[in-house]
């Protein structure tokens, strides 16, 4: 057993921001993550980052509290004010901190970090570095953690990667440290900390048609779930309205940004005919334009096998080549197609888990000692439906606040390293699953489960929703969770199994699929990505909640919480 004073779980923008935060407070830290850090799905965000910086100036001048007020509408007013207030806040020093440790951003003509339209604002807020933002980004954390990891005088950095973390040690009063394997060997392990700070990812692998990576099953969700954490509403999926056909990987809203057209069957700009998109048209909210999509594929007005197109020709090849030149390589690799003279086709698919670990704005969960940053957490600063741009500055603005908070409770309580024993006995409660599940030799293939998983979500708890397809999904999700105790594992060496790694993820996807479910189910109103086709219109007098799910060996209990009022009072939606 090691022990660490705090200990960050993932190794993306948030668990990295959060490790530096700590370093920069003389906290010794451990970065476990079951990839190499630059590997996580960070690295995947495309578009740009969002944040009032205010260096293209076309008539609006922009401020934090704009920013903040085109956030709180977009996430339909369940967001809590007081954390997007203090992200938005933060976010321009956060950009320009980026900036200082070397970020590569694109650039006006004048030298500042150019910015375009993104994510409803209508205006450009968006920083970006071609369409490559989340790569760039995460690299320059990733070079200032070693730099801290390397400045032994100030600190201490460990970088624990290939670690799988299973579970939590929890002694009734706080957590104590997590529990982990390593996928090498097989061996397991507990760490002992007086601060844990999960920063995990998204959950997007519970659908079949997802952008995420293969690594964003849930797991991350599900550990603080098991151990007593509430899940926040996961009902709420956003799913990206433009993705490759075939792969679903993501063509980034920067597209639409720099002004790409989406087309239908016919060749028409069809956003235009919809109330609700035909102001923004092509940069209206994702929730608005994945729907519309929807509804003219569900007309017949989209091509064969459910797409339509988006346009690019008309930019030009010299400024796809400038600034989308990742779009162009993805459409050459996976289409055999050139955006400069073909359209491309796209199609929405599940992008991001706007739910997730219950935390405050200061990233503390209600279990003392836990933290949570980035998707994996629900600040909530996302509300019903994120805003492109938000999600790479809530990693860094929520990342950088989980470490600070950690940090002054480890000050506070003096590095006590309470909990050993707990840590210990977490650790051979896994050992002993583990060995039970090696041995495992029932009728069902967890590839046959996860497949049934995705299909049942894609299908059932999608785009739109209804009551007769939710509580198929959930008996669905249900019956799985049932096969899943008659799982059979057939690989039995102790290191490099990457089918018992399967199979743990599975039982964690599982697991948040069905609070997915629950939630949607018992939500009966239509609110940003939740588009209910029974329950139409949005119902502040009884849904402007939040939905808390609880972990219970039969599933999961539901409670609701107040949202955070106090800066911007809900009103109707207008386009």
């Amino acid at each position: 057993m090691r022990y660490f004073d705090a200990i960050v779980v993932g190794g993306g923008l948030a668990g990295l921001r959060a490790a530096i935060e700590l370093n920069r407070r003389n906290v010794p830290v451990a970065v476990i993550s079951k990839i190499h850090p630059v590997r996580s799905h960070s690295g995947a965000a495309q578009g740009g980052v969002n944040a009032a910086l205010g260096n293209h100036y076309r008539g609006v001048y922009d401020t934090p509290r704009k920013h903040a007020f085109d956030t709180i509408k977009g996430s339909d007013y369940l967001a809590d004010q007081d954390a997007v207030v203090r992200m938005c806040e933060e976010g321009p020093e956060r950009i320009y901190e980026l900036e200082r440790w070397g970020c590569p951003f694109s650039r006006n003509e004048d030298g500042r970090i150019a910015q375009r339209p993104f994510g409803g604002a209508g205006f450009p807020r968006c920083a970006y570095a071609t369409d490559k933002t989340g790569h760039v980004m995460l690299q320059t954390l990733y070079e200032q953690a070693v730099r801290y990891e390397q400045l032994a005088e100030r600190s201490e950095l460990t970088f624990l990667d290939e670690w799988l973390v299973l579970a939590l040690a929890y002694d009734g009063e706080a957590c104590r440290g997590v529990v982990a394997m390593k996928s090498t060997t097989g061996e397991i392990e507990g760490f002992h900390s007086d601060a844990v700070i999960f920063a995990t990812g998204g959950s997007g692998r519970i659908y079949a048609a997802s952008s995420n990576a293969l690594t964003n099953s849930g797991l991350g969700m599900a550990v603080p779930y098991r151990a007593g954490v509430p899940l926040k509403d996961m009902e709420f999926v956003q799913f990206h309205p433009t993705t490759l056909v075939g792969t679903n990987i993501l063509l980034t809203e920067g597209a639409r940004g720099e002004g790409g057209y989406l087309l239908n069957a016919q060749g028409d700009r069809f956003l235009g005919h919809y109330d609700d998109s035909k102001r923004a048209m092509e940069v209206a909210p994702r929730d608005i334009i994945s729907r519309n999509i929807q509804r003219e594929v569900l007309a017949g007005r989209g091509f064969g096998g459910g797409y339509v197109h988006i346009d690019l020709r008309h930019l030009g090849e010299e400024r796809i080549v400038s600034r989308l030149p990742g779009i162009r390589d993805l459409c050459r690799s996976f289409l055999g197609l050139d955006p400069v003279t073909a359209p491309i086709p796209v199609q929405p698919a599940q992008h991001y888990t706007m739910g997730g670990i219950d935390t405050d704005a200061s990233g503390r969960t209600r279990m003392k000692g836990l933290y949570a940053a980035g998707e994996c957490a629900c600040v909530s600063v996302h509300g019903a439906n994120r805003l492109g741009g938000n999600s790479l500055l809530e990693t860094v603005v929520f990342g950088a606040i989980a470490g600070s908070s950690a940090a002054d409770d480890i000050e506070g309580s003096k590095a006590t390293r309470k909990g050993a024993q707990a840590v210990e006995a977490a650790a051979a409660e896994q050992k002993a699953r583990l060995d039970k599940l090696r041995a495992a030799d029932g009728p069902e293939s967890w590839a046959d489960l996860k497949e049934t998983l995705g299909r049942t979500m894609t299908e059932k708890v999608g785009i739109f929703r209804n009551a007769a397809d939710l509580r198929e999904a959930l008996d669905a999700v249900r019956d799985i969770r049932s096969r899943f105790g008659g799982i059979r594992v057939g690989c039995r060496s102790a290191g490099f199994n990457p089918e018992l790694a399967a199979v743990l993820e599975l039982e964690g996807s599982i697991e948040v699929a069905e609070a997915v479910v629950a939630g949607a189910l018992a939500r009966e109103e239509s609110r940003g990505s939740q588009s209910r086709t029974d329950f139409p219109k949005r119902d502040d007098e009884k849904w402007l909640r939040h939905t808390l799910a609880t972990w219970t060996p039969d599933g999961p209990t539901l409670d609701y919480a107040p949202v955070k009022l106090g800066h911007f009072e809900p009103a109707e939606r207008k386009y």
